[in-house]
């Protein structure tokens, strides 16, 4: 009788650019509806390691630098048949090396909690992610000296300064790069800018995200903006737990599907307000 070849041993590497259509079909493996484009996007703003056994990807796991105190961990994923024998706990401690002493947030599933928890992080709220097909939504009504203007990539220092107020995190890089592939309203008053939100392609349909603004009424207009017009259409937000406009969102067809609980390794930013992030860029970057 012939013998049969024992499995090759895990081996992780550097994750690459060429990567990103085998990423996608790990991660719908896992039901995690990602484009190759959306794996093309988060790897070239970061890093991350992926597993590979019998020549195939069967594991990821990405970082992303926001400056050099902070960063946000996500795409961990672990392929069905390879669970249960400590990749991820390989995969955890292959980012926190390359992460080089940054305190670490990431997002996590039900199943992923306990593997954190040993790594050292502890829980700080929560995420729900609220998606579906846009019901009828009206234009926003703006008040006097209001207005929804598009933005460019001349309006960057204006977003980061927003998003740094709302995150205390220097995102530039991330926001540059979604100012190429989305598009993006800023809100005014009195001519000063206060709020901004980013609608890009994503997922199962279009996802809105960031959105930053100083209060939950001007975070409904700059999501009103890009629901209107798009009745029918599949469209992701990604909320604090907790947050008022779930509701809201749910009135217009986005339903709650699924929390996961934010956690933190080391320091939380100091977000200096008054803006505040009120929904992410989607849960895996934070």
């Amino acid at each position: 009788m012939a013998e049969i070849a024992a499995p090759e041993a895990l081996t992780l590497r550097p994750i690459a650019a060429g990567d990103a259509g085998l990423g996608a079909e790990l991660s719908r493996r896992v039901g995690w509806p990602y484009r190759r484009e959306d794996w093309e996007f988060a790897i070239g703003l970061g890093g991350g390691v992926v597993g590979v056994r019998d020549g195939k990807l069967v594991a990821s796991a990405l970082w992303w630098p926001y400056g050099k105190s902070h960063a946000t961990l996500g795409m961990i994923i672990v392929a069905p048949e390879a669970q249960g024998g400590g990749i991820g706990r390989r995969l955890m401690q292959a980012l926190l090396v390359q992460a080089e002493g940054r305190s670490l947030m990431l997002n996590a599933t039900a199943a992923g909690e306990p593997l954190y928890a040993k790594s050292g992080f502890r829980p700080c709220g929560g995420v729900r992610q609220q998606h579906g097909h846009v019901l009828a939504v009206a234009a926003p009504q703006l008040g006097a000296g209001e207005r929804l203007r598009p933005a460019s990539s001349a309006d960057l220092p204006i977003l980061e300064r927003l998003d740094r107020a709302a995150t205390g995190l220097e995102r530039g890089p991330s926001l540059a790069a979604l100012l190429e592939c989305g598009q993006c309203l800023v809100l005014e008053k009195a001519g000063q800018p206060v709020g901004f939100s980013i609608l890009r392609a994503f997922g199962r349909g279009h996802v809105i995200g960031p959105v930053v603004a100083a209060d939950e009424a001007d975070a409904r207009t700059l999501i009103a903006c890009w629901l209107h017009g798009r009745t029918g259409q599949f469209i992701r937000v990604d909320l604090r737990l907790g947050s008022g406009l779930g509701d809201w969102l749910a009135q217009h067809g986005l339903a709650p599907a699924g929390d996961v609980v934010a956690m933190v390794r080391g320091d939380l930013p100091a977000a200096p307000g008054p803006a505040r992030l009120h929904a992410l860029i989607n849960q895996a970057l934070g």
